[in-house]
């Protein structure tokens, strides 16, 4: 079965340690070793969280020597960005009735003589 980037990019992103590995990638490339260090999990383990961000696009690994250091690659966010990007009008009409909402519920109540 055909999986869509999007879907892709979603289903790596909804795990809280690649969502850390991801965190530390944007301050720059690591080494394995360097991502697994906040772990409290072996090395394969942070290796497959890798394989998987990879498979997604998110990060690409290069070689230098025995180094092989990880690198965000944000192009797949973008277009999460971009998704999640459509529906803020909606948010922000929401927001907007609840501005209103709120702003209405501080006024002074007003009597009415009759």
């Amino acid at each position: 079965m055909a999986t869509d980037q999007l879907s892709t990019t979603f289903a790596a992103l909804a795990d809280p340690t690649r969502r850390a590995i991801l965190a530390r990638l944007s301050r720059g490339e690591a080494t394995v070793n360097e991502l697994a260090e906040p772990f409290a999990v072996s090395l394969q383990a942070v290796s497959k969280h890798l394989k998987v961000l990879e498979h997604a696009g998110l990060i690409t690994r290069g070689r230098t020597r025995q180094w092989r250091p990880c690198r965000l690659e944000a192009r797949p966010l973008e277009h999460v960005a971009d998704w999640v990007g459509e529906y803020r009008q909606f948010w922000e009409a929401g927001f907007d009735r609840l501005d209103e909402h709120l702003r209405l519920l501080q006024e002074p109540r007003r009597e009415t003589e009759g």
